[in-house]
């Protein structure tokens, strides 16, 4: 089944591209499971003009056990560089910063009573909201994996 979303997802860029080619004026590129850091340590997921937003492995360590989250309606409008939502653990609590300017499209309600999922998969079910984002532009300040990876290094 993986292996069919990767062919799929390929096959979809390709035609793209294609479009593109002939059709340069009326055509948008999508991302495809692109996913981007923050230097205030968010992971965010892009697949079209939807992105999936949570904390890195490395903030939830550096967070301890987490006991609460709090995070907006559907239909919140969330900014870049603001807060659209907190995580608070047994030493300290922390804004969730948007990387993207959009509005919520989906919540993950799971953590609402089971903060500690954010613990044992930040990076996957401890995702915590989906975002429909108003400026693609934005993704362009934000790292890839070895750009985090080398700012992890540096800090």
């Amino acid at each position: 089944m993986a292996g069919r979303l990767c062919v799929r997802s390929m096959c979809r860029v390709v035609l793209q591209q294609s479009a593109i080619a002939r059709h340069p004026k009326h055509v948008t590129p999508i991302r495809s499971f692109a996913v981007y850091y923050t230097k205030e340590h968010e992971w965010i997921n892009v697949t079209g003009n939807k992105a999936v937003i949570g904390i890195t492995n490395h903030a939830q360590e550096a967070l301890g056990d987490v006991v609460y989250v709090e995070l907006p309606e559907v239909g919140a409008e969330v900014e870049v560089d603001f807060p659209f939502g907190t995580v608070e653990s047994v030493k300290a609590a922390s804004d969730v910063i948007s990387p993207v300017d959009g509005v919520v499209t989906k919540v993950n309600d799971v953590l609402t009573t089971s903060p500690a999922v954010v613990n044992k998969h930040p990076e996957s079910d401890g995702w915590m909201v989906e975002v429909e984002i108003s400026d693609e532009s934005q993704l362009n300040a934000l790292m890839d994996e070895e750009g985090y990876l080398n700012f992890l290094k540096e800090e």
